[in-house]
């Protein structure tokens, strides 16, 4: 087991009725003018957004919103929410919404607390991020674990650039979780976010790290979890069990609680995020697109490693360590096809097949033009990531 530090400062407020406490939490963290960010028309048509302006307006609390917030959340969006947050002199952001909601209100935090700073010089890597802005979140959908991790995705869409950016200035300061909010979401959005919270914790399982069992048992069995919740979410959205195992697995899995004391690789999620940038492509669906690819591209780096999953996670006993290894990257492809209904390669989503120029900028897209590497299980270069491109592309 490898050396680390583990930082996790979300309150969370888990349950029924969880978001009546909104007004409370905001004030306890310091907020006195609140910038409300949310989506599409959902949390309007529910009564959700109404119902905490209300709280809020009970409390003395002054507050401005912003809509409009879009799956693969776009950079410019942000910029509007930034002006308008500054504009009305916000001194916290709340986040009503999932994973693209909560990213874009992070970046809101980051842009109002130092203004003269474009937030793409931050996502781009270019300049750290020193400040904040102190976010709440009010989650409505469980997937991408946004409301407690460090991480924060967006898509430049000036230049059809999604990346993302990791600092403990990305956690919120609280997140209210009531499973009953995601009552109304479609099949494919809880698909989708299941393949999603699986993901945050297999990116982190494939590794070379040795000897690290309680953080492997961990994320076998969140996996594990999810995947049998995922399932039972499907059948019976309004099923409370199922909906309160998504979402609190969804915030477990991305807190970097199922990776402690291993290198993580994150290799899907690089590649799929250009299938994002391009495509505008659901996230849940990248991933479930690219990691088989990826998968069969370097299993044979440690084959072992492949092979103990598939074992502990997919109750696959018998065969070579290859045979297993092989066997259990099957059993995650046909739960992903078959049980979630998501696409496994480009032809089975609305990106379809693709000429090999559209793969080779791709390629380009991930790596920087061939200058960089990406993930760790094995650093993709340039001809690694269009490799993996074409394998998917069928």
């Amino acid at each position: 087991m490898q050396s680390f530090e583990y930082y996790s400062p979300t309150e969370i407020i888990f349950g029924k009725g969880a978001e009546e406490k909104t007004a409370e939490k905001v004030k306890k963290h310091g907020g006195s003018r609140v910038f409300i960010v949310y989506g599409g028309g959902s949390v309007v048509k529910s009564g959700l957004l109404a119902r905490l302006q209300n709280q809020l307006e009970a409390a003395g609390i002054p507050y401005d919103s912003i809509g409009g917030v879009q799956p693969n959340p776009l950079m410019s969006l942000a910029r509007k929410g930034i002006q308008q947050a500054l504009e009305f002199k916000a001194d916290f952001i709340l986040a009503v919404g999932g994973g693209s909601v909560i990213d874009t209100s992070k970046a809101i935090a980051h842009g109002i607390a130092d203004p003269e700073v474009d937030i793409w010089e931050y996502w781009s890597g270019k300049r750290p991020i020193t400040k904040t802005t102190p976010v709440g979140v009010v989650l409505t959908i469980s997937a991408a674990g946004s409301e407690t991790s460090n991480s924060a995705v967006l898509t430049n869409d000036e230049i059809g650039k999604k990346c993302g950016t990791n600092t403990d200035l990305n956690r919120p300061r609280f997140a209210i979780m009531n499973p009953e909010l995601t009552y109304t979401l479609p099949p494919y959005q809880i698909a989708c976010g299941t393949a999603d919270i699986i993901m945050h914790t297999l990116e982190r399982y494939m590794t070379h790290t040795e000897g690290n069992n309680f953080t492997d048992r961990v994320a076998e069995e969140l996996i594990k979890n999810v995947m049998k919740f995922g399932k039972k979410a499907l059948a019976n959205r309004k099923d409370y069990e199922a909906m309160s195992e998504l979402m609190w697995c969804g915030s477990v899995s991305h807190t970097g609680f199922t990776g402690l004391g291993r290198v993580m690789d994150f290799a899907a999620h690089k590649l799929g995020h250009e299938l994002g940038g391009k495509f505008n492509i659901t996230h849940g669906a990248s991933l479930t697109i690219m990691w088989p690819a990826w998968a069969r591209h370097v299993y044979m780096d440690k084959p072992e490693r492949f092979a103990q999953f598939a074992e502990r996670v997919c109750g696959v006993n018998s065969g070579t360590v290859e045979e297993r290894a092989r066997a259990g990257i099957r059993t995650m492809e046909e739960f992903f096809k078959n049980d979630l209904g998501l696409p496994t390669c480009f032809s089975e989503s609305e990106i379809g097949v693709q000429d090999e120029s559209v793969l080779e900028y791709l390629a380009d897209m991930c790596t920087g033009g061939g200058k960089n590497k990406v993930a760790n299980f094995r650093p993709l270069d340039r001809e690694n990531c269009l490799a993996i491109y074409r394998a998917a592309n069928h």
